[in-house]
């Protein structure tokens, strides 16, 4: 196995793109287990009596308020763009025609534990096996906080399709957010594991408590009243505890399993956390801008999440404004000020840098050419986007160079 990431003067794409494939198959197999073991009809009996009827009535009770709603849940699309089916790929890569989406869990196994010596070599590590509970269990903790997040933020729609309180019912979408959190921790079963996992929902559910108090008229005057770096810091602290533990979660967790040094863990940490950041300000700033934003362009302006009103462009209103700066107000202020260009500009180009800077600490770790590739393979499928935003409004700045 190489033993740096540029000791190879050339990667075999094909090579690691088989691979991303074999690990992505593999984790898509083994969430369509969890969830047959989760909806198992139960014993019930074997006399026929009452004591069968009840258990049948039970299960069947059991499938309406749980077991459906968990699967719509586990089965929704996710937020990152997934590796499109290849039926005639390279040997070995997983064709069909469902779509696969690599998880950082399994970069994190091929980087430290290297990658298999053929498309035909079969793996049963102990390790293996640890890293594919918990990258099952991350998943899943992924599609709770979904559900849970467009709750509260009463959101209809996800990726296109009806949000689960949509099609189930509040009560029930709650109720199975929560389960699906219990169960994750459960199947990951590693004690290290277990214990990274609850420290990332811990820190998911605090971000989402400071996101939910923007919406209050208190903290939206404290924000109006405070100073510059003071905003900066409250959305870096929202978007890292929430957008930041979708990207630092899985990593933590798969670093837990493998035993991963402490130097290590804190750079790659580091590195999950700026890039949580740059996610956030692209959706923040697509907001504003319809060639990326699409149907949801000008939706959140009342959450005080574009990047705290953009940073209020410098110029915050009069605190004593008795109406307050919501809604149609605050649209007209943030897309009428004449330095909206320049703002979306440097702030895209803040998102670049903090990608850039990422991928570099990534870099610094990987034991190889081709943990670096299947890296790049794996953030790039969303990451792409943000150079994209950047590129599209320097040419709409007409800057050049």
């Amino acid at each position: 196995m190489d033993s740096d990431p540029d000791s190879s003067p050339s990667v075999d794409a094909a090579q690691v793109n088989s691979v991303v494939r074999r690990d992505a198959a593999l984790l898509e197999a083994d969430l369509r287990a969890f969830l047959r073991s989760l909806t198992a009809a139960p014993d019930g009996g074997s006399d026929g009596g009452s004591a069968a009827v009840r258990t049948t009535a039970l299960h069947r009770s059991l499938h309406r308020s749980l077991y459906t709603p968990v699967a719509d849940a586990l089965g929704s699309k996710v937020g990152q763009q997934a590796l499109p089916p290849s039926a005639s790929g390279p040997a070995g890569a997983p064709g069909g025609t469902a779509p696969l989406r690599p998880s950082m869990v399994y970069w994190a196994y091929r980087n430290y534990r290297g990658f298999p010596e053929g498309p035909g070599s079969e793996e049963a590590s102990a390790d293996l096996a640890v890293v594919r509970r918990a990258a099952v269990a991350v998943r899943v903790l992924l599609k709770a906080a979904v559900v849970l997040d467009d709750i509260q933020d009463g959101s209809a729609m996800r990726y296109g399709e009806p949000a689960l309180h949509i099609t189930h019912g509040v009560p029930v979408a709650l109720n199975t957010g929560s389960w699906l959190i219990t169960a994750a921790l459960r199947h990951a079963a590693d004690p290290g594991v277990v214990d990274s996992l609850i420290r990332g929902v811990g820190h998911g559910f605090t971000g989402q408590a400071l996101d939910l108090a923007t919406r209050s008229a208190d903290t939206r005057a404290d924000l109006l009243a405070a100073p510059h770096e003071e905003r900066v810091r409250f959305w870096e602290s929202v978007a890292a505890r929430k957008t930041g533990t979708l990207f630092r979660m899985p990593l933590d967790a798969a670093l837990a399993a493998l035993g991963v040094v402490e130097e290590e863990r804190h750079a790659l940490d580091g590195a999950m956390r700026r890039l949580g950041l740059a996610s956030q300000l692209f959706n923040d700033l697509t907001d504003v801008v319809p060639e990326l934003g699409g149907a949801n362009t000008h939706e959140d302006f009342d959450g005080l999440g574009n990047r705290v009103f953009l940073e209020l462009l410098d110029s915050p209103p009069r605190p004593s404004d008795p109406d307050g700066l919501t809604g149609a107000r605050l649209k007209s202020y943030v897309l009428d000020h004449p330095r909206l260009r320049d703002t979306l500009l440097d702030l895209s180009a803040q998102a670049v840098e903090w990608k850039r800077s990422a991928k570099e600490a990534v870099r610094g770790v990987c034991r190889s050419a081709r943990g670096a590739a299947y890296f790049d393979l794996t953030i790039e499928r969303k990451g792409h986007l943000i150079d994209r935003l950047h590129e599209t409004l320097r040419q709409r700045s007409g800057a050049t160079g």
